[in-house]
This record gives structure tokens, C-alpha cells and sequence, in this order.
């Protein structure tokens, strides 16, 4: 394959799988032109009169969808760790004798390294979607057939959406469905909360087969998902595990040094001046953002300020702000514990969105840059504030992006990290994998001080005269090297083999990903 330089200097491929590719031209540089992609016009007289279109299995839906080989087929991560069922969909398509499938997710999780001997034995050719865990390994080892290519959760919905990416089926789990094909995630004994990942995936697959453990007479509302947008209806026993769907990082963190990055952060933006009434923020599950936000509910209270609204993955703790008036709404676009998939199912202003809504890039517009504030986390940044969220200084593959690229367009993105891991410095002079471009991240938050981007001089002058710990990056990255005796090794790669492409959020190739030389 061809190499090409791209904007920031990265060796991208001009080929993924046989596609050509457009190399990062920039932020805001690349504006596509184009139509939306088009589904197949549908026939009511092809579905049955009393709207019943329950099946008897899985496969027979699939036999029904037309399966066969090199198909697209996608599933959505919201059961998460606990999922049963795509591990359940590829024994199937194997017993079908299916090869060479594009698996297209929109997060994979470790439950998932069921999937690897279908890899290995031709069942699935690559994966278009998160790697984490086992499946990030198997495929910075290069032993996946074809190229792996990640994406954010805006960037999915993207490549749905201007024809990058046809799925042929999609597979949407739903724990609450009618046989028409009605659904939504917030009800029954798998209920994870919103069904906002699977929304492309309905609208513009050539055929849709929801799969429930809680069918239920027409209508099931709210129907998150449209029973028009529905082929098939499966029911089975179990779509997942209860126990592993919550996130595993809903517990605030107990380490001395991650509590004060949370409270550092909380600090930064009252005096920054971000903290205000009528404001809003995101942050994610993690132990330390969930400190963060506790601290900031505090300030909040101390000097009687409400939010408008708050950016979800929700929590316990945000469901808390929502119910003492802290904040007008949450925005959700994933519950990440049981507490807020109850608050969703029972508060209207707790309001289920999707990647169309938060995070696309072909809308007209999206909320990520009306965002007053992001707390983020990251693997790597560098003294350029370039960030890394997929690999870490060895070089394997072990996150998705997420809504993470997504969330940089926020007027103000905090990344909230260690200085160091495991004695690994966190901060070095280049990322081993490039996800977001220096120009985006504005504060990076450690337990050693703030370092602000220069480029926000009016972040700079707003806390010049504060008691908070502004440092420059490199004399924070100083400090870390001296205690870890210097930067980590560079992990050894073979440039002529790319495992896997980091995708912007405008569809262009920010960054590869090298095969390891183990």
C-alpha cells in the first residue's frame, strides 16, 4: 500500500480495504461534498398485514436477511462487558457457513474475545470499530485478516451517513420490543438506558432484525427504535448479563493523586470563570471524573449556581445533580449504572440522544461545541498537547475513541490524567498514537499542575492571579522524567505493515497503527 504524509506529519495509507482514503488535511480543513446515503425503498406490502414480524430465531432472521459472504454486518455496545448476544450472532453466521464478514460495532468490549477464532478462521475479515482488549492485541500483533479502522462515536455515524460505511444487516438488542419491532433500552431486565448508537444503524441498513428478551404487545414505548425501520422481531432468553452492562468505572476513585486531579480540575473552572449559572459540562465514568464532578457539585451549592444541562454518560451522580435542581436536563447518550437508566426511564428531562444529535459531523451542527466544558481522559498527550486515547507507550491497540474526538470541540477540553502510570510517564515529546490534534486540547490536568495551552491566552489570564498550580507541560514533563528515569522506549513496529487506521471526525486518516515486533 502507498504512504502518504498527512497534515500532522503522520504516514497514513492512501487504501483501507481496498477504499481509497482522504489523508487529515486539518481541523476544519476537509469539508465533503456530497449527498446523504440512501437506503432501498421499502414495501408494506412486503411485511405481514397484522405487523407481526417475530421470527423463530436468530438465524432463520438472518437466512431471511439474505446473508452471504463479505456482508456488513453492525451491533451497538450498550450491554457493554455483559453482552450474550453478538457472540450468539457469530456462532450463528459461522453454523451458516459465512465468510469473510465486516464486523462494524460500535464499541467491542473483552466479552467479545469470543470472537477471535472467527477472526482467525475467516468468519469475520476486519473490524470497523473499537478494539479493546483481547481483540486490540490480536490485532496490533497483525493477525487480522484485513485492516482494522477506528472511529469515534460521531465519526460512526458519519460514515453511515454519507455512504463511507453500508450495512447490509444490522443486529439491535433491545430490551424491550413489540413484534412490530418497536423499541427502546430503558425497560425489562437487560434495560441499558438509550438506544442512541443503533439509530443509524436502523435508518440506513438494508435490513434490521431487533433482538429482545422482553417482547411485549403492541406498542412498546417509548420507541426509541421505529418498528417501521424493523424487518425482523427475535425474541430469545438473555441478550446479556445485567451484572457487567453498568460500566466498570462507576466508583470514585480512592487514590490520593487522582482525587486531586478531580478537585484541581473542579478549581480550574470556577475560577476560570466557567463554572456559572446557566453552564454546562461533560464527563465521563471514570473514577477520577466521577471525583471531579462531586467536587464541582459542591462549589455549585456553595455558591448557589444551576446548570442548563449536563453532557451523559450518565451516572449515579449526575442523576443526583438532576434530582436536587443542580442542572435543567442531562443530555445522555449512555447510561453508565442502573441509577440512571431508572432516571431516564422516569424523568423526562433526563432525555435519551444519539451520535446524530451530540456528535455528528454532517449535521447541521451538534451539541459537542456548545459544551462549556469537557473533562476527558486520555493514555498520552505531548508537549505539542497532541493526545492519544486508543494505545498506550507499548504500542498495542486497548480503547476505543468513543465520543472522545467528538467532545475536543467543546469551548473548553480538560484532559484529567496521571502523570505517570505504572512508572510510565504519560507526558511525552510525541504520542505513539495520534487521536487528537494539540490545536483542540486546551488544559491537561496531573496531580504536578495545570498546563494550559498557549494558544488559550484568555484560559492563561483568567487564573493568572489564582492559587492553582499553572505549570508549562514541559516543566511538568521534566519532573516525570527525572522520577521514571526518562521516557519510555519506543515501541519496535514494522512500517510496511498496518494493522489499523485512526479515522477524524470528518472521515479523513489522522494517524495508523504499526503490526508490533514481538
Amino acid at each position: 500500500m502507498k504512504m502518504i504524509k498527512n497534515a500532522v506529519g503522520r504516514l497514513v495509507p492512501d487504501e483501507v480495504n481496498g477504499v481509497k482514503q482522504i489523508p487529515y488535511k486539518g481541523v476544519g480543513k476537509y469539508i465533503p461534498d456530497g449527498f446523504t446515503a440512501r437506503t432501498k425503498i421499502r414495501s408494506c406490502a412486503e411485511f405481514p398485514s397484522d405487523g407481526n414480524k417475530v421470527v423463530k430465531s436468530l438465524k432463520e432472521a438472518l437466512k431471511k436477511a439474505g446473508i452471504k459472504d463479505g456482508m456488513t454486518i453492525s451491533t451497538h455496545h450498550h450491554l457493554r462487558n455483559g453482552d450474550l448476544l453478538t457472540n450468539k450472532l457469530f456462532d450463528e453466521i459461522k453454523s451458516l457457513g459465512i465468510k469473510n464478514i465486516r464486523w462494524f460495532p460500535s464499541a467491542s468490549f473483552p466479552c467479545h474475545s469470543h470472537l477471535i477464532k472467527y477472526l482467525e478462521d475467516g468468519t469475520i475479515h476486519h473490524i470497523e470499530g473499537s478494539m479493546n482488549g483481547p481483540l486490540g492485541r490480536f490485532t496490533t500483533e497483525g493477525k487480522m485478516k484485513g485492516v482494522g479502522v477506528l472511529r469515534s462515536h460521531g465519526g460512526r455515524y458519519q460514515s453511515i451517513q454519507d455512504g463511507e460505511v453500508h450495512i447490509d444487516i444490522a443486529i439491535i438488542a433491545a430490551p424491550e420490543a413489540d413484534p412490530f419491532g418497536n423499541a427502546n433500552g430503558v425497560n425489562g431486565k437487560s434495560a441499558f438506558g438509550g438506544t442512541g448508537f443503533s439509530l443509524a444503524d436502523s435508518e440506513y441498513a438494508d435490513r434490521v432484525i431487533v433482538v429482545t428478551d422482553n417482547l411485549q404487545p403492541f406498542p412498546v414505548v417509548p420507541w426509541q427504535i421505529q418498528g417501521n425501520n424493523v424487518d425482523y422481531v427475535v425474541e430469545v432468553e438473555s441478550l446479556g448479563d445485567p451484572a457487567k452492562i453498568v460500566s466498570g468505572t462507576t466508583e470514585v476513585t480512592k487514590s490520593p493523586d487522582r482525587l486531586l486531579i478531580a478537585e484541581y480540575v473542579a478549581q480550574f473552572m470556577e475560577e476560570a470563570g466557567i463554572m456559572k449559572d446557566g453552564f454546562s459540562f461533560q464527563a465521563g465514568s471514570g473514577g477520577t471524573n466521577l471525583a471531579f464532578a462531586l467536587f464541582l457539585k459542591e462549589k455549585m451549592k456553595a455558591k448557589g449556581i444551576k446548570a442548563r444541562f449536563i453532557r451523559g454518560g450518565s451516572t449515579k451522580y449526575l442523576v443526583e445533580m438532576l434530582e436536587e435542581g443542580l442542572t435543567d436536563y442531562i443530555l445522555d447518550g449512555q447510561t453508565f449504572d442502573l441509577e440512571g437508566v431508572r432516571s431516564m426511564r422516569e424523568n423526562h428531562n433526563h432525555v435519551s440522544t444519539s451520535p446524530f444529535t451530540s456528535y455528528n459531523y454532517h449535521g447541521k451542527g451538534n451539541f459537542a461545541s456548545i459544551i462549556d466544558a469537557v473533562v476527558l481522559g486520555a493514555t498520552e498527550v505531548d508537549v505539542n498537547f497532541n493526545a492519544n486515547v486508543v494505545s498506550h507507550s507499548d504500542g498495542y491497540l486497548l480503547h476505543g475513541i468513543g465520543g472522545w474526538q467528538n467532545c475536543m470541540f467543546s469551548k473548553c477540553t480538560i484532559l484529567a490524567i496521571p502523570s505517570f502510570r505504572d512508572r510510565i510517564p504519560v507526558i511525552l515529546d510525541e504520542v505513539t498514537t495520534l487521536c487528537a490534534p494539540g490545536e483542540l486540547v486546551d488544559v491537561i490536568v496531573t496531580e504536578r499542575g495545570i498546563a494550559i495551552n498557549p494558544r488559550r491566552k484568555d484560559l492563561l489570564a483568567a487564573v493568572k492571579n489564582s492559587n492553582l498550580p499553572i505549570r508549562s507541560i514541559k516543566e511538568i514533563q521534566k519532573e516525570v522524567y527525572e522520577i521514571c528515569g526518562g521516557a519510555p522506549a519506543k515501541p519496535l513496529v514494522d512500517e510496511s505493515n498496518v494493522v489499523a487506521v485512526i479515522k477524524w471526525v470528518d472521515g479523513t486518516v489522522i494517524d495508523s497503527v504499526f503490526k508490533l515486533e514481538i
